[in-house]
């Protein structure tokens, strides 16, 4: 029963993408969200489909020379004559990032495939096993040779320009990346066989110097931890702009990632603990109450967002608050930071994310946290 169940999960995934790729290889509405959900939701039976190791080829193919992946890429999609493109690409060094998830993604994709197929023991597999082995690897020392020596990683490398040359935060870059290689070091699924004892050791090294950055980094004011900005100078530390939208600040919902790993290092040490409560009080005293985003259609048709009052809504917090008096602010492409929602253009309002709900989901964590490690 269960031989038939995985043989109908597989014909029906199979099925689903082969459908997909019929629209044609240009065909972007098969988008690389979907992407990240067959490299980490798919069932192990997909993992065993000739399909799975299609989409393995590209996986290859898009890999640069660098090791790391570009972003923002349905990967996993037919490509055709395009692939004479991809492969003259894989020279670029100037778009290599683990932003927007990427280079994690595959290596995920890669890991997942390597471990059903070395499962399965057989023979005929073996040259692939080595190739799907030696790309991970390659992505690990990309990895871990964007790291600067005080534990920060930029947002590209091995080449970058303005922006791209901070301590990235934003989209949750370092701390999906520090996870990673944590869990290469633990032995935690999908990455369990994939490294020896040497590379763990340099792994430590890793994650407790992405520690340190992370600690050195966090806003104090009048020697009070509090929160991160999205991206901090890689020289001074400082909160750092990016994008002309993304002024230096307080920035709530990459700093509720950065809690979060925080909170999951057993045996905290007191700078840790104070890290951890220091950035909680600072949730609990920016937290906003009674108003919820609305999307609805404006008069001109068109679909918009504003902010309306709702007592019954549960806390959301601003995505970005001021230095100097930590209020909430908004900000379109002139780079001018405003006080409400409703006074930037339409494209900005709704093509980010101003708000977020991202700090509530650690409260019971915290609690349990606080118990255990903070009595």
């Amino acid at each position: 029963m269960k031989r038939i169940i995985s043989s109908i999960i597989i014909a029906v995934i199979a099925t689903a993408v082969h459908a997909q790729h019929l629209q044609g290889h240009r065909d972007y509405s098969y988008t690389s969200h979907e992407w990240k959900q067959i490299a980490r939701s798919y069932p192990d039976e997909f993992f065993m489909t000739p399909e799975a190791r299609r989409i393995a080829q590209n996986v290859l193919d898009y890999q640069r020379i660098t090791g790391g992946w570009p972003k923002n890429l349905p990967i996993h999609r037919e490509l055709g004559l395009e692939r004479d493109i991809v492969l003259a690409d894989k020279s670029k060094r100037n778009d290599s990032t683990t932003d927007n998830d990427a280079t994690i993604t595959e290596m995920t994709y890669l890991a997942r495939l390597y471990n059903v197929l070395s499962e399965q023991k057989n023979p005929n597999d073996e040259e692939d096993l080595k190739r799907y082995k030696d790309a991970f690897l390659k992505g690990l020392e990309f990895m871990l040779s964007g790291q600067y020596e005080n534990g920060g990683w930029p947002q590209f490398w091995p080449e970058n320009r303005g922006y791209q040359v901070h301590i990235t935060y934003n989209d949750n870059a370092m701390v999906q990346t520090l996870q990673v290689i944590r869990n290469l070091r633990d032995g935690k699924a999908p990455f369990g066989n994939l490294v020896d004892e040497k590379m763990k050791k340099r792994l430590t090294t890793a994650f407790d110097k992405g520690v340190e950055c992370i600690l050195n980094t966090q806003i104090v004011v009048n020697g009070k931890p509090t929160v991160w900005c999205q991206q901090h100078d890689k020289e001074t530390l400082k909160p750092a702009p990016a994008r002309a939208f993304e002024l230096a600040s307080y920035c709530s919902s990459e700093s509720a990632a950065l809690v979060r790993l925080l909170m999951e290092i057993p045996n905290p040490d007191n700078r840790i603990k104070a890290a951890v409560n220091g950035a909680m009080q600072w949730f609990e005293a920016h937290k906003l109450t009674g108003i919820r985003v609305e999307t609805y259609r404006n008069e001109n048709g068109q679909l918009d967002r504003r902010v309306v009052s709702d007592p019954q809504a549960p806390p959301i917090w601003a995505r970005y608050y001021d230095l100097k008096n930590e209020q909430p602010f908004f900000c379109d492409r002139d780079g001018i930071p405003r006080k409400n929602l409703s006074e930037i253009g339409h494209e900005r309002r709704n093509g980010y994310g101003w708000y977020s709900d991202a700090p509530a989901s650690l409260y019971a964590k915290y609690d349990k946290w606080k118990a255990k490690y903070d009595k």
